[in-house]
């Protein structure tokens, strides 16, 4: 990973950092002063989201180091961890909401001046929308399940806010429309409505981000593409057999044998599989190649020594 990758990770991952932490003060303070259950609901879930950008920037910071003696695979699986201890996370703030927001049905209370809160929501929409936006775009550019899960809590968490909002306009407008009809059920219901989301999202954050640590194979199309690739080298190469192909963090390992030739030299053998691991990494940057290379029961047909390899991975 170059320096200015980690630092464009890093730069994003302390964005979302601060954004939550200005975020979580607002919500509670707002939540407890008018007396919202859902207010208060989002502000637990934008600490869950502060935690969760925590360490997302731990792993981001963690994962950009190279491999070394004790881990010769690099520690891209950080941030693999740090995905599922987020989606974790979640899953325990929500049922904290579910918790509160029935006692707050069982035992109603009156909202004072709903008003602020519709203004701590609307905020709170707006700024996770822009957040979670360079969380994005940066997380796909790089390939960082830490910050694609941060940015998944901090979208869930604009459809959270944006639906306590919309609960908060009806209270407001119940009370000037219609005085005498309550409507501060809609206070607990609208954050129901948003724990049942938080957990969706955890569950996909779970799948997405414990697959890689099962060391489950690249999607299909990836390892179609590849195939592709490989199918560009015959006749020069046979039988392609023991395919394999998993994720840490940012970087993909793929792995196969391939027959050739029983006549082609090793020096030859040796500059195909520089030239098949380049055609690899030109589409996927940083993959890591490994190459058995065994004889042809049979002299591959048309076999022809290949041209000087670039540079790539050594089989």
């Amino acid at each position: 990973m170059t320096k200015a990758i980690l630092r464009e990770k890093s730069a994003v991952a302390w964005l979302s950092v601060i954004s939550n932490s200005v975020l979580v003060v607002l919500k509670c303070a707002i939540g407890l002063i008018i007396g919202s259950v859902a207010v208060i609901s989002e502000g637990i879930h934008s600490a869950v989201d502060l935690v969760a950008a925590l360490i997302a920037l731990f792993a981001v910071k963690k994962s950009g180091k190279p491999a070394d003696e004790d881990h010769p695979y690099g520690h891209g699986k950080v941030e693999n961890i740090s995905g599922t201890v987020e989606a974790i996370l979640i899953f325990f703030a929500a049922g904290w909401i579910i918790y509160e927001a029935v006692n707050k049905l069982m035992h109603p209370e009156p909202l004072r001046a709903a008003g602020w809160g519709v203004a701590v929501m609307l905020l709170s929409t707006v700024a996770n929308l822009f957040v979670s936006q360079r969380l994005f775009r940066v997380g796909r550019k790089t390939e960082s399940p830490a910050l694609l899960a941060d940015a998944w809590h901090l979208r869930t968490d604009v459809f959270t806010s944006a639906g306590v909002l919309g609960g908060l306009l009806f209270i407001c407008l119940g009370r000037w429309l219609h005085p005498g009809v309550d409507l501060q059920w809609l206070d607990p219901v609208a954050a129901i409505a948003v724990a049942l989301l938080i957990f969706k999202a955890a569950y996909d954050l779970t799948i997405e981000a414990g697959r890689d640590l099962l060391d489950a194979k690249l999607p299909e199309t990836e390892e179609q593409l590849i195939r592709d690739h490989l199918a560009e080298f015959f006749p020069t190469i046979g039988e392609i057999h023991r395919f394999r192909t998993r994720k840490s963090g940012q970087t993909r390992f793929v792995e196969f044998h391939m027959r050739v030739d029983g006549g082609m030299t090793v020096n030859q053998a040796h500059q195909l599989s520089h030239r098949i691991a380049n055609a690899i990494q030109e589409h996927f940057p940083g993959t890591s190649v490994s190459i058995h290379v065994e004889p042809a029961k049979e002299p591959a047909p048309g076999n022809a020594s290949p041209a000087s390899p670039g540079e790539g991975e050594k089989s």
